[in-house]
């Protein structure tokens, strides 16, 4: 018998029905070991050597791996194509042997880039042994992640209370994000004209045709996009079009070939997803997953797509010899190019050893598989088939016109420019990108010639203002990323959610915006940590990891060369003082909490002693403006709020769609809200985390239409809602509730994916629990593995034997390893609680009921009668 290891059971699944008697499939649901979140995983003074250590939930996956192997002739590991799956093999092997479970297999390594039957038995002919170099490479990746984040994150919870993490490139993404938002902010808009005109030219060769065209020089001098500053230069340039006769000057018509976009690699199908179908990288990755692993078509369980994780953007021979014929049987042979394209990847550093993403066979058309599929995964498969067809088509072939209309003096010129599509091409089929923008050169002009005579019907002299930069969108983060070459395919999708997850930052109309608390990190590591926050250095970094995996750069050396200087820089900051850290935080931050608001008031003058000074402070818990009169005056704030913020002066927002009802903005008891009318107010609250100076009409509006319905389930007929609670936002079915990962997500998220989550939730639910774990914050300084969790009187940290209550000021999902602990010790200091007695606990019962003032009860029942009498008086 032979044992195949793969990492998931929906892969194993599908390989076992190609596979004989002989062969046993067998999941390793991923890693199966990693490095302990504790001081010594990776000790530098041992020449880097790490502990592993095998998850809880692993060992039963471990044993029956073990108990197959011992009686097999044959081990084959055959995980994912790439350094992840390279590692996932060498960590199963590494145990085997550690258990002794081997016996007499032979060992072998296969890898396929697609699971189908064809595929994986080519594989299974042609072995080899774990690469060592890639092993390396993943060793190298792995300490380095581990040094940077264990080593720097405590430095940030001692320095900078109430931050969550640093990590190597989670740390620079976070960097491109708020250094984008500072650009955003202090951009100053500049005014600006435009002329267009409507002109009408006369020629021998068509009728009149109106077409518009644009003012391009004035006085003799050729316009740039600021030349035309303000209304009064707009109206001189209307006046000067006027009063002048025109003709037609050059017209210049050429040729102009567009080319096709390469296959996707793992980048280009996150951006494309992103702008095309709205999904996030995440949501992207899981489904390219699903399509990779496998789906039943007609009986039979094939995968549908190419390994899902590259940035090689060739395909195989025989693949693009498919492509071409479908091609040809589609759209006819003017559609297929003489000789098949070729592409190289343009993408800094790529690695160009697997197959870019494409169908594993193109004759599997969306149409033909879409019945198999939910909407979600066929949207994506239809996104990739399109994309990997229309790189082997012939490229569009259109006419470009550029026409100048010229006055008799010379002195005025306009310029039409249009084009026209003389042979689509692969147009037919796919286009890149921005395919709801318009196309300001799409205009057909007419036939015209030199000389023609011109008539300017109305000018159209129009305003504008520059505008910033935009914020970073994911499929824009990920484009800036993979240009500057920071971080590869498989981590995309993980950086921007560790982003969410840590609440630095938030999504803001599929926008990131950074929070206070991921500026205030980004400017604490880009002070002290500088070298390690800069984009060229990281970038150099993964090119020396990428040396590591050719076998160019021994990964040891890498490792001693990083971190010689690394521990120097956390060394340097030991003797820093929580005060010096808040001083360069409040010279570089400090502009943009307390920004004038345009009153004349002082920002920086405390709104409640009207004597002391606000500025930035330091707490347990983070970062907060606090006055200077502290402990006479105890006046604070959030950061993210202005003065005035909190307190019960209600900021009107505008009206509701439809009804004409006041929409504004509160703040109450459990903090900021929005509210709709005044005689029966509905309210909502924020959602957590977010600054009520970013909330605009259209977000209120879109609270107080909550609950949102998603859709009907499928199953049951019933509706399934989105909304927030009180742990946050999630989706809900027939009292089912399944949390999403943002407050965006309640606004976005479609029918499939609520539907999975709730299945998910469902399946989950069904064995029986206790408490529920949210997450393991690390290891107990007294052993064991501090986590965090939900219980049934709220949330509490716990080391497995003192459990602690957070405080309700704290937000959870901030809680620090270092502040569990904290908490940990206080609890325990203050000893077990005394059991009361079953005779004791009666008599505390009746003591309280006796104590209860009946005059409560009283009120309570003449509650209605007086309600009554009231509603009389006022008929009356």
């Amino acid at each position: 018998m032979n044992v195949l290891v793969v990492e998931s059971p929906a892969k194993a699944k599908t390989i076992n029905k190609y596979l004989g008697p002989s062969y046993k499939v067998l999941a390793s649901f991923g890693h199966i070991r990693d490095l302990p979140a504790k001081d010594g995983s990776v000790r530098p003074d041992d020449g880097f050597a790490m502990s592993w250590h095998v998850d809880e939930r692993a060992q039963k996956r471990i044993k029956e791996i073990a108990d197959a192997v011992k009686h097999a002739d044959k081990l084959i590991l055959a995980t994912d194509p790439d350094r992840e799956g390279e590692a996932i093999s060498w960590h199963v092997l590494e145990v085997l042997k550690e258990k002794k479970a081997l016996g007499r297999a032979h060992i072998e390594r296969v890898v396929f880039n697609a699971v189908t039957k064809q595929a994986v038995l080519d594989a299974i002919a042609h072995p080899r042994q774990i690469n060592g170099e890639l092993v390396d490479a993943y060793l190298a990746r792995r300490a380095l992640d581990y040094l940077v984040g264990f080593t720097l994150s405590p430095v940030l919870w001692r320095k900078l209370p109430g931050a969550r993490s640093a990590g190597r490139v989670q740390s620079v993404a976070l960097r491109l994000v708020v250094e984008r938002e500072l650009e955003i902010e202090k951009f100053k808009p500049q005014e600006y004209w435009t002329i267009d005109a409507n002109v009408v030219a006369y020629s021998e060769m068509a009728d009149p045709t109106p077409f518009k065209a644009h003012l391009t020089h004035l006085d003799g001098k050729k316009l740039d996009k600021l030349s035309i500053g303000s209304e009064v230069e707009a109206k001189r340039a209307t006046e000067a079009i006027a009063s002048r006769k025109f003709a037609i000057g050059d017209v210049e018509s050429k040729p102009v070939k567009r080319h096709p976009a390469p296959p996707f690699i793992t980048s280009t199908l996150q951006q494309e997803a992103s702008r095309k179908l709205g999904f996030s990288a995440k949501r992207t990755m899981q489904l390219a997953q699903q399509l990779y692993e496998g789906v039943d078509i007609g009986g039979e369980t094939v995968g549908l797509i190419t390994y899902m994780r590259t940035d090689g953007v060739s395909m195989d021979g025989g693949a693009i010899h498919e492509a071409r014929s479908m091609v040809g049987e589609r759209y006819g042979q003017r559609y297929v190019p003489g000789v098949p394209r070729a592409y190289s990847s343009k993408v800094k550093n790529a690695q160009e050893a697997h197959e870019a993403i494409r169908p594993t066979s193109f004759h599997r058309t969306p149409e033909s598989v879409a019945r198999k599929l939910d909407t979600d995964q066929a949207r994506l498969y239809e996104l990739v088939w399109k994309r990997a067809v229309a790189s082997q088509m012939e490229s569009a072939e259109l006419e470009r016109t550029t026409v100048d209309v010229v006055s008799a003096d010379k002195q005025v010129i306009l310029r039409a420019t249009g084009s026209v599509v003389l042979f689509d091409g692969f147009l037919t089929l796919y286009q890149e990108g921005h395919d709801d923008e318009a196309d300001e050169e799409s205009a057909r002009l007419p036939r015209l010639s030199q000389g023609d005579p011109a008539t300017i019907e109305k000018t159209l002299p129009e305003q504008h203002f520059t505008e910033p930069p935009p914020r970073y969108s994911e499929a824009s983060l990920v484009h800036k990323l993979e240009e500057l070459g920071i971080g590869r395919p498989s981590t995309y999708a993980s950086i921007l959610s560790v982003l969410r997850d840590r609440a630095y930052v938030r999504m803001d109309r599929g926008r990131f915006v950074p929070e206070d608390k991921g500026r205030i990190v980004t400017v604490f590591l880009s002070s002290f940590f500088e070298r390690y926050v800069e984009y060229g250095f990281t970038a150099d970094l993964e090119e020396k990891l990428d040396e590591v995996s050719a076998g160019e750069l021994n990964w040891r050396k890498l490792l001693a060369d990083f971190w010689r200087d690394f521990s120097a820089a956390v060394d340097g900051t030991k003797d820093l003082k929580i005060s010096q850290v808040i001083d360069v935080l409040d010279e570089i931050i400090g502009p943009h909490i307390f920004e004038p608001d345009g009153s004349g008031a002082d920002p920086r003058q405390c709104p409640s002693c009207g004597t002391g000074r606000l500025s930035l402070k330091l707490g347990r818990f983070g970062a907060f403006v606090g006055c200077s009169n502290y402990p006479d005056c105890r006046y604070t704030r959030q950061l993210g709020q202005k003065n005035g913020e909190g307190s019960a002066e209600p900021k009107v927002l505008g009206t509701f769609p439809g009804s004409g009802e006041e929409v504004s903005l509160r703040s109450g008891r459990f903090g900021p809200y929005v509210q709709l009318g005044e005689e029966k107010p509905k309210r909502a609250s924020l959602p957590k985390g977010m600054a009520p100076s970013s909330v605009d009409l259209d977000y209120a509006v879109k609270l107080l239409s909550l609950p949102r319905e998603v859709g009907v389930h499928p199953e049951t007929g019933e509706p399934i809602t989105a909304n927030f609670g009180r742990y946050g936002p999630y989706v809900a079915h027939s009292g089912q509730y399944a949390s999403l990962d943002s407050p965006e997500d309640v606004f976005t998220i479609g029918l499939n994916h609520a539907v999975t989550l709730l299945a998910e939730k469902k399946a989950r639910s069904r064995a029986p629990r206790g408490p529920e774990p949210l997450k393991e914050l690390g290891a107990s300084p007294g052993g064991g593995t501090v986590k965090l969790m939900r219980g049934r009187y709220g949330p509490y940290v716990t080391d497995g034997k003192v459990n602690a209550t957070i405080p309700n000021s704290a937000d959870p999902n901030a809680v620090t390893l270092e502040q569990a602990v904290a908490l940990i010790a206080e609890r325990a200091a203050k000893g077990p609680t005394p059991k009361k007695k079953k005779g004791e606990k009666a008599a505390a019962k009746a003591k309280k009921a006796e104590a209860k003032p009946r005059k409560a009860v009283t009120k309570k029942k003449a509650a209605p009668n007086a309600k009554k009498k009231l509603a009389k008086a006022a008929a009356g």
